[in-house]
């Protein structure tokens, strides 16, 4: 498999840019992802949440790039793009199955703004158009409201409920599952 391409130029629609990560943007990952909202959804291990985890995030995220697995960009300010405003990916890459799935968190300041809806139109448009994909999934946690929200606004379709479907925070989760085919994203 080769590499993911990193989008060029950047996706934007004028308020949100998504980017590659940087190394500056350390603190910024760190604070907003060590937000409890985040944590609560997005954190599945048991262990707590520490700086040395967003330092590996930034070799685990080049390694699923370079492996065509996954793509992390940064989600930012699109006129001042080092004000971060959360994170989004692209994972589970399979071009022979054409399908992937997305997801994205925001740090405290950026939510109830639209942003994530923003964010989650320009990495789906770009992962059907310029990466083939055929079918992007999205999953959540059932209790994940906003989340489940923000992907109906964008057109993906509620498939179900996957129950216990993965190891999180010590125990086992459901999940929620949504479906976004070519031609459905609103």
């Amino acid at each position: 498999m080769s590499a993911l391409p990193f989008p060029e130029p950047p996706l934007t629609d004028g308020t949100v840019l998504l980017r590659a990560w940087h190394e500056a943007d350390e603190a910024q990952r760190h604070a907003g992802f060590a937000d409890p909202l985040c944590q609560q959804f997005s954190w599945s291990p048991a262990t707590p949440f520490t700086e040395e985890h967003t330092r590996a995030a930034f070799a685990q995220d080049e390694e699923g790039r370079l492996a065509g697995e996954s793509l992390n960009l940064a989600v930012t300010d699109a006129t001042h793009t080092g004000v971060i405003w959360g994170g989004t990916s692209i994972y589970d890459v399979d071009p022979r199955s054409a399908s992937a799935s997305v997801g994205y968190w925001l740090a405290p300041q950026a939510r109830g703004r639209g942003i994530a809806t923003r964010t989650l139109r320009l990495l789906s448009a770009w992962a059907l158009g310029q990466l083939a994909v055929e079918r992007l999934t999205l999953t959540c946690a059932p209790d994940n409201a906003a989340s489940q929200r923000v992907a109906l606004r964008c057109g993906f379709v509620r498939e179900g409920v996957l129950r216990s479907h993965l190891p999180f925070q010590g125990a086992r989760r459901d999940t929620m599952i949504f479906s976004l085919l070519p031609g459905e994203l609103r």
